[in-house]
């Protein structure tokens, strides 16, 4: 029997990923980082080989935060529509990679700008999902005072993603920082309700009280793992489960 006769079958038929804008920077933090986009797309291109559906969410942090506003005399309402157009930006970026690396996919934004993304609604979302595309959710929730993983969370209520994995530097949900605090210890499994008492800086309470509700789980991850995310479709322990 040959090695790929011997995988362990896909759990998952619609993922929801949640990507940092920072996470895009690379080291840096700040703009684009090519190498960043050909992980994600290759990363992207092993699940959807699966015959997964994949949605994703990207943030603005490598552009602009909205709440840095305040510091810089904008009004919090201001800053939160530029992040918005900042996850536009990402948004983007990544959809025309993806495209030039053979990965079919298509920009939704919940802000009107007909020009260069269509508009997201439920119905168009799933349709691009049911043909194969890569559907990348931009413009946030479209509402100022919520944050990007809000829109994620949302984003996979309303698509009835199976799970929502959340990418970031780091391999899991630690009981402290552990790029500040070499002691922190990884948290392996853990419930929604734990995660928003202990108040574990994972994603906001708003979005992980709405996955709670909803029954999704979410497993938050190393984006820099190689082979995380198909690891993950397929069932193997990666990173820290949040159910």
């Amino acid at each position: 029997m040959s090695p790929e006769k011997q995988k362990s079958p896909v759990l998952y038929k619609r993922i929801l990923l949640k990507l940092s804008g920072e996470a895009l920077g690379g080291e840096s933090e700040s703009g684009i980082s090519p190498d960043v986009l050909l992980r994600v797309a290759e990363e992207i291109r092993s699940v959807r080989d699966l015959g997964i559906e994949l949605a994703l969410v990207v943030g603005a942090g490598n552009i602009f935060r909205g709440r840095e506003a305040d510091a810089l005399g904008i009004h919090r309402s201001t800053g939160d529509y530029m992040g918005m157009l900042g996850t536009v930006m990402n948004s983007i970026a990544l959809g025309d990679f993806f495209d030039r690396n053979g990965v079919p996919s298509v920009v939704l934004t919940s802000i009107n700008m007909n020009d260069i993304a269509e508009p997201y609604t439920i119905r168009s979302a799933r349709e691009h999902l049911s043909r194969g595309k890569v559907v990348i959710a931009a413009g946030g929730t479209g509402h100022p005072h919520f944050t990007t993983d809000t829109a994620a969370s949302l984003r996979a209520v309303e698509l009835e993603a199976d799970i929502l994995l959340k990418a970031t530097r780091v391999d899991g949900v630690y009981t402290s920082d552990p790029e500040k605090d070499p002691s922190a210890e990884r948290i392996e499994e853990i419930s929604h309700i734990e995660v928003m008492k202990k108040q574990l800086r994972v994603m906001d309470l708003t979005s992980v009280s709405l996955c709670m509700d909803n029954k999704i789980p979410i497993i938050v991850f190393n984006l820099f793992d190689s082979g995380a995310m198909e690891r993950i479709a397929r069932g193997e322990r990666v990173g820290t489960l949040i159910s």
